[in-house]
């Protein structure tokens, strides 16, 4: 009886220790289930849409890990509501390891729809993307991001103590495609928003050629320089003009902002 209570015990102990060590660990001090953050859209002066990205309050369970729900949800506004536009991208976060375990994708756009679902099998490395009656399956390697867990796992990254130039990446699985997601620092800069001034990191994602965007610094994120890691600007290059995405609004930060 004493052998059999034994084996029993050390199997436990075995289960507990193999789940534990299936995942790596990253320390998030940034953020906090509950927050949420509202950015204005803008092409020059003119408000052209609205953003909101935020965390439910609720610890969801999802292929047996305990999950962040984000949702980023993006709109048309102003005169561009003209032409009808909602996209959801919603990513359920693995709370200890910063990687998805689901993403899904919403788009209405005039007449358009388009609805995709992708359950991220971190444990066999692959995608199973799922649109209407359709199934494929993708492999992907260790911690592969999506594009909504990929911002939060840079959230949990100082880049403040890092030196001007180094650069941080992580794959990443969008559109069907993988990508060597890779951010640059380039060093501080003060923003002035509706709430005041605020000290940031400059961000620069280095993208693969492309059309869309101009020149290698086509995309500059603005992340304040505090614990928070909140982006407060983000300016985009296209070949017709500059995009901007400007914080608006918030609720549920983990660190008081220092606005000055």
């Amino acid at each position: 009886m004493k052998r059999f209570w034994l084996i029993t015990c050390v199997s436990i102990l075995a289960l507990f220790s193999v789940s534990a060590d299936q995942y790596r660990y990253v320390k998030n001090t940034s953020f906090l289930a509950g927050e949420t953050y509202t950015y204005k859209i803008k092409y020059g002066f003119l408000t052209i849409g609205q953003a909101n990205v935020d965390v439910h309050k609720k610890i969801f369970n999802v292929q047996g890990r305990p999950c962040y729900r984000v949702n980023v949800t993006g709109r048309t506004a102003g005169l561009a509501s003209l032409w009808k536009v909602k996209n959801m991208y919603r990513s359920y976060i693995d709370t200890t390891a910063m990687i998805p375990h689901k993403f899904e994708y919403s788009a209405r756009e005039g007449n358009f729809e388009r609805d995709q679902s992708f359950t991220f099998d971190q444990h066999r490395n692959v995608v199973i993307k799922k649109e209407k009656n359709k199934v494929e399956e993708y492999n992907v390697p260790d911690y592969v991001q999506d594009v909504v867990s990929g911002y939060y796992y840079l959230r949990t990254i100082d880049f403040a103590d890092k030196s001007v130039g180094s650069m941080t990446s992580a794959p990443m699985f969008f559109d069907d495609k993988l990508y060597h997601m890779k951010v640059k620092y380039v060093g501080k800069e003060k923003v002035k928003t509706k709430f005041g001034t605020i000290e940031t990191v400059k961000l620069y994602p280095i993208l693969p050629h492309n059309d869309l965007f101009e020149g290698d610094e086509g995309i500059r994120i603005f992340v304040s320089n505090d614990s928070n890691h909140v982006p407060i600007r983000l300016e985009i290059d296209f070949s017709f003009g500059t995009i901007s995405m400007e914080l608006h609004n918030y609720r549920g930060e983990r660190y008081p902002f220092h606005w000055i």
